[in-house]
């Protein structure tokens, strides 16, 4: 009984998002049964991303209202299914494995979780956040990179998603929150991640994060493209958060960056360029690069890999040279966001299904 709902619950999932695929050590069903209890995950299978009242959920199960509120809003409270408030009212639906019920762990991930977490990233998860060839997150160039006649369009500029968002819930970055834990992390700013709209809300219910001004925002933004971080919000025109990754500890980035084309697995608009006449051939931008996308030339000078470049311009700012330049795309090859969060999603179903 347990394998076959633990099984059916992963099969579910990997129809969200970016996936959940099965792994031939099963490390996703050993993932499942620490966070899901049995009953949790049958509760999980008859519920979907559609949010619904208790009320409507116990008449369909024919199970008692205020037992099951009670049970969904523990599930709900511990990360296992996404709540949303409004006017005094719960609703409660299925959601995915990522971003969602990783991330959501955020107040009470433990070493076991982590370890876990990176056994199957290693041994299928990163496969399957690559076979969404980049939409799921889109990297956005750093403010510092862009030449003031370079115009950004407003969903390509950071500070403008921010000051579109509404609400806005800072929160630290799952990511390198579970690298501290096994003593692998970065360093880089902790708390870096944006959350808007309802999924801010659920993080703010659930003591995952808090509720900041645009000002504050923009500055978390500057400190963290300083710090060399990649900012990465979701691939839609109006995203439902946004992240600033480095290659280190991020595992969407770390599996674009396994991969032998990021350039081609990533939402950009932008790529870099290099003026061989400036370059002093100090290799900053090697070191800075977290898709390894740059190599010094025999003769000296740094040349960029076309296919391994992700257009995010942390190499720009760091060259003392001023040799290094972000440049829009020939307008064929710039990508057309969906409109939403649910267009984003029907996007990445259907490329996984190909």
């Amino acid at each position: 009984m347990s394998t076959t709902i633990y099984r059916q619950m992963q099969e579910r999932l990997d129809s969200y998002s970016v996936g959940f695929p099965a792994t031939e050590s099963g490390v996703e069903i050993e993932i499942l049964k620490k966070l899901f209890s049995e009953d949790e995950a049958e509760l999980f299978l008859v519920l979907s991303p559609s949010l619904e009242k208790p009320e409507d959920i116990a008449a369909r199960l024919d199970r008692p209202v205020e037992e099951l509120a009670k049970k969904l809003e523990d599930m709900a409270s511990r990360g296992l299914l996404f709540r949303l408030n409004k006017n005094g009212e719960n609703k409660y639906g299925a959601t995915a494995f990522i971003h969602g019920i990783f991330e959501f762990q955020l107040p009470h991930i433990d070493r076991e979780l982590v370890e876990l977490v990176n056994r199957y990233l290693d041994e299928g998860m990163d496969q399957s956040m690559i076979g969404v060839k980049g939409t799921f997150l889109r990297t956005i160039p750093i403010a510092q990179s862009i030449p003031a006649q370079h115009h950004v369009a407003s969903f390509d500029d950071a500070a403008e998603i921010l000051r579109g968002a509404g609400k806005i819930v800072v929160a630290d970055c799952i990511c390198r929150k579970s690298k501290e834990l096994v003593n692998n992390s970065c360093g880089a700013p902790l708390e870096v991640c944006f959350l808007f709209g309802s999924m801010g809300q659920y993080y703010l219910d659930n003591k995952m994060g808090r509720e900041i001004d645009v000002d504050e925002a923009i500055k978390i933004v500057g400190k963290a493209q300083e710090a060399g971080l990649v900012t990465q919000p979701a691939t839609s025109a109006n995203p439902s958060g946004m992240c600033n990754c480095c290659g280190d500890c991020c595992g969407v980035l770390a599996s674009i960056k396994r991969a032998e084309n990021p350039g081609d697995l990533v939402y950009s608009n932008n790529f870099t360029r290099v003026d061989v006449d400036q370059c002093v051939e100090c290799g900053e931008c090697v070191t800075h690069c977290h898709m390894a996308a740059i190599e010094m030339s025999d003769k000296g000078p740094a040349v960029i890999l076309e296919h391994r470049c992700i257009g995010c311009g942390v190499c720009v700012p760091r060259c003392p040279s001023e040799a290094i330049s972000l440049q829009l795309k020939p307008e064929e090859k710039r990508h057309a966001l969906p409109e939403n969060s649910f267009e984003q999603m029907m996007k990445m179903m259907e490329i996984r299904s190909l």
